[in-house]
């Protein structure tokens, strides 16, 4: 189908809107009214610019408060209605929408709106122009978009149609399953937005909190299966309010947006039947199974010594360096680390790889999702490795049979690995990002790999709000924490420098390899005895096995499906690596132990700078 976008959705000005659009490979755009009277291009300008960047001006928005009114006020409207077909017309559009009213109806009479709108309408006709009329979740009188389309019938009028906007419908928990009732020619435009649960008042969440479908948790899906069953087939336009958006690079804004309307039709496909007659008008993706295995993670380091200790002491197995390249291959388990060291930047997880049954097809899904190619360069002998670089800068790669002999060029021989580790694997990655792209390379991810999404948390570290967001592959072979950092923790350009992510492999005996890790010379982080007395208070755990706990750097949790436990080394630059055990059907990762971390960290990292 047709991508829209609305400019009120991207920062910078109309005309940097547009080239971040026509960059990202969108069809066309909203004109959000006040990003062209803020504009120092005439209307004939912005039309030319359109133009040149093959971009079609697809809706102007809004005209606020039209009907419901007193025939005086609606006298006034009408000149207002006809001075902006007149600016359309310099503009090159054919598509206003009317918004429910919300400041100035004071008339609750169907008959009275519908006669209004037909009026409109009418004066639409005579510039060629039509109408998109939209229920606000907020309207005064017209609040649900099956009221605006039973307005639209009675007005009847050919120049009047009903836009559907997801936000409005779905932010008052309204049953969008009627949508299939309205013709698709009656549709005039669809706006698509997501939010997050908030519990807030609709004003509010709507102007500041809008997200990209997939960002929020709005059956998404399940709306735009709806929407297609009428047969529409206009724009499907992105219309997001949300501050942080509005304060990102456009081209970031404009990139993710696509992807989520990519996402949601391939979503919708997969909820109606093949043979439906309509399945077709949405675009497809190319598809991958749901994605199970991460076959090996990149480190990159400026301590390649250090973080070799690191891995030593937890049990890995130093393979060998590779035949040509300085990385190092590093083997514990299920669990395979390439060591990449760098030049003074740190040390932080630069890629991840994971295994698929083919890897050209995850490669033209990840560029449908906006996704640029990795190239690196290999010899005639070696395997070549199909990859992306994500929104936050990690890089995936793609490993089939073709490329599954990859760790060869490490000297690895599988036949020959020490199997002490064998019960070693990975349990989760956590990786932090930038507020700018964080919503976007959680979509990406999600996306790309076909995993869902588990509620959010927010957790409260020493130095601000960390909000935190799990995906996981259906059989739970992948777990992926996605936490966007407060400002204390980013850089000047907003880049996450002082969070660390982590890297959590799970062990069946954590008190035995955390004290065999111990005496490898890891370095756990340092635990406060009050979390010690609290555990005692909260589950009743006997002192002596909290003493043995404190002295292995142990925390803990427990519920209704099992146990937790799980220890953290110290930090190098960027990265840590964390031992957990589940114990019975636990799934969780142990709630308000992140925020004990957190503290743990902070006071760790002060009182070592202190004595250096």
């Amino acid at each position: 189908m047709k991508t829209s976008i609305a400019t009120v959705c991207l920062a910078g000005t109309l005309e940097e809107k547009m080239q971040a659009c026509a960059r990202a490979g969108f069809d066309g755009i909203e004109i959000f009214e006040q990003d062209l009277v803020v504009s120092p291009s005439s209307p004939a300008e912005i039309k030319a610019l359109a133009e040149r960047l093959n971009l079609s001006l697809d809706l102007y928005q809004p005209f606020r408060d039209l009907e419901g009114v007193t025939e005086e006020v609606f006298q006034d409207n009408l000149r207002r209605l006809e001075a902006t077909f007149q600016l359309m017309q310099q503009l090159g559009m054919d598509l206003i929408l009317v918004p429910s009213n919300v400041a100035t109806a004071t008339v609750d009479d169907d008959a009275v709106v519908a006669e209004q709108l037909h009026r409109a309408a009418e004066l639409a006709a005579r510039y060629d122009m039509r109408i998109a009329y939209e229920a606000l979740a907020w309207g005064t009188y017209v609040n649900t978009y099956w009221h605006s389309w039973e307005l639209v019938q009675s007005a009847n009028h050919p120049n009047l149609g009903v836009c559907l906007d997801s936000f409005h419908i779905l932010s008052k928990n309204d049953d969008p399953s009627l949508i299939p009732e309205i013709p698709g020619e009656k549709i005039f435009f669809v706006q698509l937005a997501d939010a997050p649960e908030l519990g807030m008042d609709l004003l509010p969440w709507s102007r500041h909190h809008r997200v990209f479908p997939g960002e929020g948790s709005f059956a998404m899906f399940e709306f735009m299966a709806y929407l297609t069953q009428t047969g529409y087939q206009g724009p499907l336009s992105l219309e997001i309010f949300n501050d942080v958006f509005r304060e990102t690079d456009p081209d970031i804004t404009a990139v993710d947006g696509l992807r989520s309307l990519r996402w949601i039709q391939q979503g919708a496909r997969g909820l109606l039947a093949k043979e439906h007659p309509f399945r077709q008008i949405l675009t497809p993706m190319p598809k991958v199974d749901p994605i199970e295995v991460i076959d090996h993670i990149e480190i990159s380091t400026d301590v390649p010594d250090r973080c070799g200790a690191l891995l030593g002491s937890l049990g890995f197995t130093f393979v060998g360096q590779h035949r040509r390249k300085t990385a190092q291959l590093f083997v514990c388990g299920d669990v395979k680390v390439v060591l990449t060291p760098n030049r003074a930047e740190g040390t932080f997880i630069t890629s991840v790889a994971v295994q698929v049954a083919n890897s050209a097809d995850a490669l033209a899904r990840a560029e449908a999702l906006g996704a640029t190619p990795v190239s690196r360069p290999v010899t005639a002998d070696e395997a070549r490795l199909k990859g992306v670089l994500g929104p936050g800068g990690m890089q995936v790669f793609f490993i089939d049979d073709a490329a599954a002999a990859w760790p060869e060029e490490f000297g690895y021989d599988a036949t020959n690995q020490d199997n002490t580790s064998s019960h070693v694997r990975l349990d989760h990655l956590n990786v932090p990002e930038a507020r700018d792209h964080f919503g976007a390379s959680v979509l990406f991810t999600r996306a790309l790999l076909r995993l869902e999404p588990l509620p959010s948390q927010d957790v409260a570290s020493p130095r601000g709000l960390v909000h935190s967001q799990v995906l996981q592959s259906p059989d739970a072979g992948i777990r992926w924490v996605f936490n966007q950092v407060p400002p204390t923790y980013t850089n000047r350009t907003g880049e996450p420098v002082r969070y660390p992510g982590h890297i959590a492999l799970a062990v069946e005996d954590i008190e035995t390899r955390a004290q065999a890790a111990i005496d490898a010379g890891l370095v756990v982080l340092p635990i406060a005895s009050n979390y010690y007395a609290d555990l005692h208070a909260r589950f009743g755990i006997d002192h002596e096995t909290l003493q043995r706990w404190q002295s292995l750097g142990i925390l803990y949790d427990r519920n209704a499906e099992g146990e937790f436990l799980h220890v953290y080394s110290e930090t190098i630059g960027g990265l840590f690596i964390e031992l957990v055990q589940r114990i019975g059907d636990y799934q969780d990762y142990g709630p308000g132990n992140a925020a004990v971390r957190l503290a743990a960290q902070d006071h760790y990292e002060q009182h070592h700078r202190t004595k250096r």
